[in-house]
């Protein structure tokens, strides 16, 4: 039953990050709250869902590819490129916009 709450949390979270709103229902559960860094700011998200073939597991799997459905949906913007870390030296940035700043984030 946990399990299933925290992937409902995670849903409202895809929902809200989908829809823009103002305030993002990270602190809904420990799943989200430890995915936050990697579902907002400029991270890239990869989602694999596991189905099954046989008939007793069709509503489980259809439910599964719902949700992979709406998650697809979900666009968060321009990526943007970390030019220095956090322990790494400042160093200068390069000239230019890298290829991967001129394209949408989009979670897949």
């Amino acid at each position: 039953q946990a399990i299933n709450k925290s992937l409902s949390a995670l849903g409202d979270v895809i929902a809200s990050l989908a829809t823009k709103t103002a305030h993002i229902p990270y602190r809904n559960s420990k799943l989200t709250q430890a995915l936050q860094d990697s579902l907002g700011g400029s991270s890239k998200v990869l989602m694999f869902v596991n189905i099954s073939p046989t008939t007793e597991s069709a509503p489980e799997s259809l439910c599964s590819l719902n949700f992979a459905s709406r998650v697809r949906g979900v666009e968060l913007g321009q990526a943007k490129v970390n030019v220095a870390g956090a322990d790494s030296p400042k160093t200068p940035a390069k000239s230019g916009t890298p290829k991967s700043a001129t394209k949408p984030m989009k979670i897949v």
